[in-house]
């Protein structure tokens, strides 16, 4: 049995196989299967954007498990916006830095306490293209006053971490694993599939 990662996301894959080393199951993402998915991701939800992503490939390979999910940045001033557009919030030629670009200047001149900002992960686990969990994962902070740091991707360069006094991108992904949306996430599900014994 393996646990496939319902993403092409390298970077992505990077993060979360490190957070789940310690599982005895082979960890590969979608670019490692001998088949293809094209997957809309049009939910209105991060929940719908999970279960679009992992479905398909849990009914096609029962043998494995399947997880997948679907997260973003939700910024309070925007009205909870870029949510489940996160990742194209730049419209169709969209790119990491676009995405930011954008948010900063939706936010240029809103003083720090109104710029109030959370990732949220929304994870499924799927087997024989059954839902077995579903776990959430969250991180409060701020958006930042500018792009700052050269780790992790997506949002992570303006979204800023009180705690340490940086945004998540200056921070090594040691720390980031142990904190972020997707880590507190991945962390329950590490734990869930050690519990019910799941990998053996």
């Amino acid at each position: 049995m393996k646990l496939v990662i319902a993403t092409q996301n390298e970077s992505k894959l990077k993060e979360i196989k490190e957070i789940l080393k310690s599982i005895k199951l082979s960890v590969l993402s979608l670019n490692k299967l001998d088949r293809k998915f094209h997957i809309k991701e049009n939910g209105k939800t991060f929940f719908a954007n999970a279960v679009k992503k992992t479905l398909p490939v849990s009914k096609a390979y029962k043998d494995d498990l399947v997880a997948g999910e679907d997260s973003g940045l939700e910024v309070d001033f925007l009205n909870g916006s870029p949510g489940v557009y996160s990742k194209r919030y730049s419209g169709k030629n969209w790119t990491y830095e676009k995405n930011n670009l954008k948010i900063l200047k939706e936010l240029k001149g809103v003083e720090r306490k109104k710029r109030k900002a959370s990732f949220h992960c929304c994870l499924v686990l799927f087997k024989a293209g059954k839902l077995i969990k579903r776990i959430d994962g969250r991180l409060n902070g701020y958006i930042s006053q500018e792009s700052k740091g050269n780790h992790g991707f997506g949002y992570d360069p303006i979204f800023y971490l009180p705690k340490y006094k940086a945004t998540i991108a200056e921070l090594p992904l040691s720390i980031k694993n142990k904190l972020s949306h997707r880590a507190k996430a991945f962390i329950k599900l590490k734990k869930f599939i050690q519990k019910v014994n799941i990998n053996y």
